[in-house]
């Protein structure tokens, strides 16, 4: 039976990816500490990612995770000592296994970017072991093993556990595999078959001995069942060879501890790598894999589903006893309806809250992907940077996760360039030659901050108004907060680098970061002191899927606004109003002056003739700047669903999406800073014209 392999690639992709995170999460820890356990971790990922692109006939990436596999185990038996040259080696075969593994699933060849590294790796290999090896001498004798030819008969006896048929592995495919090396004889074992009454369809009582005659390694022969081997019971025993003399035997077993190894050659394995032939699946595999529909997934805990399952199952209780009670109902039964129906409201809010925790995750999925840049840039810039990591366990929502990843790697690699000074200048300064990068995350309110901080000089607000005034950003001589001087850094084109690298300078990235950020809804604050370093902070909401929300009424329209943006509200009678240039109106708040905004005006609502003439002003902020808004009334607060009206409509400067309200009606969310920025243009206009 033929099986598509294809529709098994995303899983496969998915888990090789995740293992090459954790082969380069463990890399870098082994500068630190070349703990044996490790190495262990690094090998089990390198030895599942050569097994599923054999299983799928990934030739290539099999071949080249071979040999990457060979070298680890050299470490891992502490023949090769763990050294920095042999850690960037293996540093650059993860980027190359990466880009091989992302190439193949675009449906593209893999190509031959891998290929100067295999020859490296061959050559490595080749050498030898370390001089200080502990492995035990062999039995072989030097000069008989260099007369020794190539073994061209094998017995093999292989006894796979009951429950392999359910794994999904098939003895035949493996036998297919064999079959390709040469002639293969095989004899079928059938003293545990039981009576037929007894037989189990899903369970394998046959064992088998098998004879190759062919030049094959036993390598190649112990790559065929890989795949299995702690699922069976596997010999392997040379018959004779072309120089007339067999070598030794080799037994593995299902249990790791029965595993022995009799006068073992101390050559590296496959260090010619055309010997060994993966295994591959039944149809001839495609040079690249088809490209599969664009589908994402998530892993989810299984407490999760299960406090979903149990949520729903109470759900359905809840919706028998409503549907008994508006059978036969009369006023008698009027508290039994109004108890079911807040029993009904509480389990929906709790169905919606566990529903979104399915697709929160760790930021460390992030985070976990900045300790090789830092690596990696720190000794392109020739510093010396510790980073430290908090609060990985923190959840976000998936879609925020997916794009956070590029501002958080623009904001590392900004304070690596800019913030954190060469050694020579903080022993200069005093400080440890050594600078700190901070990236921390914990949940605030309704939302999440994310803080990247070091310890390096600061940035200089003299220095960033001079330049913004060169660029015709502001005008000379306004007075402006210094948080507001900072925040300049982040507009287009600005940079204060002197020399543009190919790390930064060019004035492109910080805006980047502040346009992404924005669009996810949340804002970024800098805070900054000279000598001592910077933070940059950023605030997210949990989710783009639910708001928390405040209705408000203007005219006969009802709106949304995001509640973490509400200051405060004032009566409009109580405001201490005044106009500027521009006919702008301005309200003090405090000792500042911000513009007021009537949205009945912006938004050529007609006006509600039963309202009241005062009104409300709600005061709002975003992007650290604060508007306030003429409103007529304010409504309940609700959590509210965000539908895009971009991809319904079209996109309009001040809102942000649009939800549904309970009474069926569509409801427009505010953007308060498109808010800002649209009243600001219409009052430059006005001054202009």
């Amino acid at each position: 039976m033929d099986i598509d392999l294809s529709q098994f690639y995303q899983v496969f992709f998915e888990e090789s990816f995740e293992g090459l995170d954790t082969m380069e999460h463990e890399l870098l820890h082994l500068e630190e500490d070349s703990d044996r356990e490790n190495i262990n971790t690094i090998f089990r990922a390198a030895h599942s990612i050569k097994g599923g692109s054999a299983t799928f006939n990934f030739k290539e990436v099999a071949e080249f995770t071979h040999v990457m596999e060979t070298l680890l185990d050299e470490m891992r038996e502490g023949k090769r000592p763990v050294e920095k040259e042999t850690v960037d080696l293996l540093l650059r075969s993860v980027d190359c296994l990466r880009g091989m593994l992302n190439r193949i699933q675009d449906g593209e060849e893999v190509g031959d970017s891998h290929i100067d590294l295999v020859n490296y790796f061959n050559e490595l290999l080749s050498n030898g072991s370390s001089s200080g090896s502990d492995s035990p001498a062999t039995e072989v004798d030097d000069s008989s093993a260099d007369s020794e030819g190539e073994i061209t008969r094998w017995s093999i006896h292989f006894e796979p556990e009951a429950y392999i048929l359910e794994t999904g592995n098939e003895p035949v495919r493996m036998f297919r595999e064999l079959k390709g090396y040469g002639e293969l004889t095989a004899k079928a074992n059938l003293d545990k078959v039981p009576d037929f009454d007894e037989l189990k369809p899903e369970s394998c009582f046959m064992s088998w001995d098998l004879e190759l005659d062919g030049e094959v390694d036993e390598d190649a022969i112990k790559e065929t069942f890989e795949w299995v081997e702690d699922d069976c019971k596997l010999e392997i025993k040379p018959l004779s060879s072309a120089g007339g003399k067999a070598k030794a035997a080799k037994v593995v077993s299902a249990n790791a501890d029965e595993t022995t190894e009799e006068n073992e050659e101390e050559e590296v394995q496959t260090s010619n790598v055309k010997n060994m032939v993966p295994v591959a699946s039944e149809k001839p595999a495609a040079k690249a894999a088809q490209k599969p529909a664009s589908t994402a997934s998530i892993r989810v805990g299984i407490d999760k589903v299960d406090t979903l399952i149990d949520l729903v199952g109470e759900l359905v209780i809840t919706q028998s006893m409503l549907s008994e009670v508006g059978e036969n109902f009369d006023i008698s039964k009027l508290n039994l309806l109004l108890s079911g129906l807040g029993e009904l409201e509480q389990k929906t809010r709790e169905l919606q809250e566990s529903v979104m925790r399915i697709r929160m995750l760790p930021i460390g999925f992030v985070f976990n992907r900045l300790p090789r840049m830092v690596r990696d840039l720190s000794t392109q810039l020739s510093k010396k940077v510790n980073l430290e990591i908090k609060g990985e366990s923190t959840e976000l929502d998936k879609t925020v996760m997916e794009q956070i990843g590029d501002p958080l790697t623009h904001l590392v690699r900004n304070a690596l360039d800019h913030g954190i000074e060469s050694v020579d200048r903080r022993i200069e300064a005093g400080k440890s030659e050594t600078g700190t990068l901070i990236l921390n995350a914990f949940h605030q309110g309704g939302n999440i901050v994310i803080e990247i901080s070091d310890d390096g000089a600061g940035i200089n607000p003299d220095i960033i108004y001079r330049k913004a005034v060169e660029k015709g950003l502001i005008p000379d001589g306004i007075e402006m907060p210094r948080e507001q001087i900072l925040s300049l850094i982040m507009e287009p084109g600005f940079s204060t680098a002197e020399v543009v690298s190919d790390v930064s300078g060019r004035g492109v990235g910080m805006d980047v970061v502040k346009r992404n950020i924005n669009n996810l809804g949340g804002n970024v604050e800098i805070s900054s002191e000279l000598g001592k370093g910077t933070t940059f902070t950023i605030r997210l909401p949990l989710t783009l899927a639910i708001l928390d929300g405040q209705l408000i009424k203007v005219g006969d329209e009802t709106f949304v606004l995001p509640l973490v943006s509400i200051i405060e509200s004032v009566p409009l009678s109580m405001a201490e109003t005044s106009r500027i240039a521009g006919d702008m109106p301005v309200y003090k708040l405090h000792e500042d002056y911000i513009p007021i905004i009537d949205l009945q005006e912006e938004f050529e609502i007609r006006k509600n003739l039963g309202a009241s003439n005062d009104g409300l002003l709600a005061i709002v902020e975003g992007e650290n700047r604060k508007i306030a808004l003429r409103i007529d009334e304010l409504l309940g607060q609700q959590q509210v669903v965000i539908k895009s009206l971009e991809s319904h409509y079209k996109s309009i400067q001040g809102v942000s999406g649009a939800t549904i309200l309970g009474d069926g009606r569509v409801s427009l969310i505010l953007d308060i800073v498109g808010l800002s920025k649209r009243a600001s243009d219409r009052t430059h206009k006005k001054l202009v014209a």
